[in-house]
């Protein structure tokens, strides 16, 4: 089922019209007659907003039966098992540090990798005491 015909049908199950579900949301009606009708797609907060109105569950807007499916859903992504500096402000700084290391000596580059292996296996011997 589209959502807009999803939302449609919540909103006519609770006898509720267009200007009651702006006066909750704060939508113009113009827009949720849009959503209704399939001319734009609504963002995800929106959909928040929507859900709240119709005091429902976010998942209800997609789903018809009365307990999730969550059985064969994938698993989610941790944050932990992402690799530093991959995004965000790390990965900004990461790539900074990358640059200034690209305009040293070979010599120097050598020093900074030796100090920081030093620096690594002196925390490492400190965690482990």
């Amino acid at each position: 089922m589209i959502i807009g015909e999803r939302l449609r049908s919540l909103r006519e199950e609770r006898n509720l019209s267009q200007g009651d579900i702006e006066n909750r949301t704060g939508l113009l009606r113009c827009y949720i007659s849009r959503v209704e009708n399939g001319h734009t797609v609504p963002s995800v907060e929106t959909l928040e907003k929507l859900a709240r109105a119709f005091e429902v569950p976010l998942y209800k807007l997609f789903y018809d039966g009365e307990d999730p499916i969550t059985e064969n859903l994938p698993k989610r992504i941790s944050t932990a098992n992402l690799l530093w500096g991959s995004r965000g402000k790390d990965a900004r700084a990461l790539k900074s540090f990358q640059k200034t290391l690209e305009r040293l000596q070979e010599s120097d580059r050598e020093m900074l990798l030796f100090m920081a292996r030093k620096m690594a296996s002196r925390r490492a011997k400190t965690a482990a005491a």
